[in-house]
């Protein structure tokens, strides 16, 4: 039953999050950590290191997709837009609960991003704290 939690939050963040609700662009000292997570781990997709950016997960993400298929995901999805050229935060929003996750901490970001192929994306990215007090993605979205 958790993993199959697990694979609707990834999926439905990998294949069409919602947007999220208009939220003013500043970051609070709480969410500070996940923002610099996700930047850290974009960079790793960014690379091109996607099977990094899965271990990287939080075990929640790991359990709902596997390796393999995050790989052929992001190659299909994400490699075809080229390089980074900007990313910048637009907004993050502090959530205690998800739609098909448990309760806890989470920040759900988004960023404003181009890419050489794609001028304007939309990058999803939703982290949750685990209980070493480390930030993790538990998905991505991009449009």
């Amino acid at each position: 039953m958790k993993t199959r939690i697990a694979s609707l939050l990834v999926l439905i963040l990998l294949l069409g999050a919602a947007p999220l609700a208009a939220a003013d662009a500043t970051v609070t000292d709480a969410e500070k950590p996940a923002v610099t997570a996700a930047k850290a781990w974009l960079g790793l997709i960014d690379a091109g290191d996607y099977g990094k950016s899965w271990q990287e997960a939080a075990p929640f993400f790991q359990a709902a997709v596997t390796k393999e298929n995050w790989i052929k995901a992001l190659t299909a999805f994400r490699q075809p837009l080229g390089a980074l050229a900007s990313r910048s935060l637009a907004r993050a929003e502090s959530k205690t609960s998800l739609p098909g996750a448990p309760d806890g901490a989470y920040v759900v970001m988004a960023f404003d991003a181009r890419f050489a192929k794609k001028k304007s994306a939309v990058e999803t990215v939703t982290f949750a704290r685990q209980a070493d007090g480390t930030w993790r993605a538990v998905g991505y979205f991009i449009r």
